[in-house]
């Protein structure tokens, strides 16, 4: 159990039934009246973050979420397979679970997967991958004045935007984060 008094960042607890996330917490002691917390929580396996008040003395039940490393190894349609590392179980998963930036993961890489109590509801890239520029438009020398941008697809498919100097074929570093250009690698 967690007190709404002892919250922090981070911190992950049952609430009516979801499992939530802290992304913000403020403790307010206002001259008049008693003190309260005020925190911005996400729905961990939804996503959505609402805004919400406790009383500092409530308790909640903490969660637990598991994070395991698996191995991306293959898509047949709406199902991705993962291996896990150590029992070398395969486990498949369906499409809607993975992220927007999955798009970034190639087979054979490495990936969290986030479970609750057996039950997978999302799946972390590495936060940074280096992938093969397949297509842009070639660079052009000068017109470097200001940090112009180009668009180029990558070896899985997705879209990023590179800087000019950047040719086809060239290995780049993303943050899968954010879904920007980095540096070469």
């Amino acid at each position: 159990m967690i007190s709404a008094g002892d919250f922090r960042n981070g911190i992950t607890f049952e609430l009516d039934g979801n499992v939530v996330s802290i992304v913000e917490f403020q403790h307010v002691k206002p001259g008049k009246g008693a003190a309260f917390v005020r925190t911005k929580i996400k729905n961990v396996i939804t996503g959505a973050v609402t805004e919400r008040t406790f009383n500092p003395n409530d308790k909640y039940p903490t969660a637990f979420i598991d994070r395991k490393d698996m191995q991306y190894l293959y898509s047949d349609g709406d199902l991705f397979y993962f291996m896990d590392l150590e029992t070398y179980e395969q486990i498949p998963i369906n499409k809607s679970v993975l992220g927007d930036n999955f798009k970034f993961v190639k087979e054979n890489m490495e990936c969290k997967i986030l479970s609750y109590k057996g039950n997978i509801f999302g799946v972390e890239p590495p936060f940074f991958v280096e992938l093969q520029i397949t297509k842009t438009d070639p660079g052009f020398k000068g017109n470097t004045a200001t940090n112009a941008t180009k668009p180029a697809v990558l070896e899985t498919g997705a879209e990023i935007k590179v800087p000019l100097f950047i040719d086809e074929g060239e290995m780049v570093r993303i943050d899968t984060r954010t879904g920007e250009y980095m540096e070469r690698a």
